[in-house]
């Protein structure tokens, strides 16, 4: 596969969109390491997925302002807690005025407890299992969320993941507008063909530049669209 365009010519236009390489830099988020992300406890996974549910299709600060209230009223999301609640004890949740008041996302919480008491039946843990998939095949972690997981598809999953500190890419609307138009990939986004061609992509300019894939997707939002400013992708 020819990469459509270097790493090294996105990284100089996002460089002399933002003033330099220093301040490029200074845009740029961190990702965690292995150990650091197989130590979270699952209830704080648990948490960060629900954060993310929530966040989809609404106003991110709404949820930011509501979610010691979220803690409150779901234990602070510990799983055996949350597997236990019935179908009535969610429905009397999803009208509790301390959260963002929406049953059908309320009900992806216990879902998603019932996700993850299962892989760390499996795999000792839910963070060690996200920990030790391999970024190079992120496109597989994004689609068993989504297949396992509820309401966890689009950008959703690829949000908590990067929320966490997994390494990650972003399909933002800037990022996916730029590999439309190098024709990285020509059909669906969301295509299992397109999402392979968008990771082989990446997965050269990681071979070229050594950057995380959190780092050249930020790069490339950053490089191309409206952020003159800067904004993280």
């Amino acid at each position: 596969m020819v990469t459509a365009e270097s790493f090294a010519r996105i990284y100089q236009r996002a460089c002399e969109r933002k003033g330099g390489a220093a301040a490029l830099e200074a845009l740029l988020g961190q990702s965690a390491s292995a150990d650091d992300i197989a130590a979270i406890p699952d209830n704080l996974l648990l948490g960060e997925l629900t954060k993310k549910v929530f966040q989809s299709g609404f106003v991110w600060r709404v949820v930011r302002q509501k979610w010691p209230g979220f803690c409150e009223v779901f234990f602070d999301f510990a799983i055996e807690k949350i597997l236990l609640m019935s179908d009535e004890m969610l429905e009397a949740k999803a009208r509790d005025e301390r959260i963002i008041r929406n049953a059908s996302k309320v009900f992806t919480i216990r879902h998603n407890a019932m996700m993850i008491d299962d892989i760390a039946m499996k795999h000792g843990s839910f963070a060690k299992f996200i920990a030790n998939w391999p970024s190079s095949n992120i496109i597989g972690l994004w689609a068993y969320l989504k297949k396992h997981g509820a309401r966890l598809g689009g950008n959703t999953g690829p949000y908590a993941l990067r929320a966490i500190g997994k390494d990650t890419f972003i399909l933002s609307e800037d990022v996916e507008a730029y590999l439309r138009a190098t024709k990285v990939f020509d059909g669906g986004v969301s295509s299992k063909r397109s999402l392979t061609q968008i990771q082989q992509q990446f997965n050269l300019w990681q071979q070229e530049s050594g950057r995380s894939l959190a780092h050249i997707s930020q790069i490339i939002a950053l490089s191309v669209g409206e952020n003159i400013v800067g904004m993280q992708q």
